[in-house]
């Protein structure tokens, strides 16, 4: 006899839920939507209920992975200063 397992409450759930990058992706979206925006992690990282390190380490995954985001690497002054703008 074998049994069926059925996905809980909690997996549903989770799967309902944006990822850590995709909230960061979105965010920066509505933000550049109108131009261009530059931020550091810390400035945003209550905003988006991420800590500053996620978002730095997000930050260098959706530069080469979001879509309908121009994102660089502005400067860097006692944290990273990025730079980003709606993709053409």
């Amino acid at each position: 006899m074998s049994a069926t397992v059925q996905p809980s409450d909690t997996d549903r759930a989770s799967t309902d839920t944006p990822s850590k990058e995709e909230r960061l992706a979105t965010f920066l979206r509505e933000k550049a939507e109108d131009g261009e925006l530059y931020f550091k992690s810390k400035f945003i990282a209550e905003e988006v209920g991420l800590s500053p390190k996620e978002i730095g380490a997000l930050m260098v995954k959706l530069k080469d992975s979001a879509c309908g985001l121009s994102i660089e690497k502005w400067s860097y002054t006692s944290a990273t200063t990025w730079r980003i703008e709606p993709a053409n």
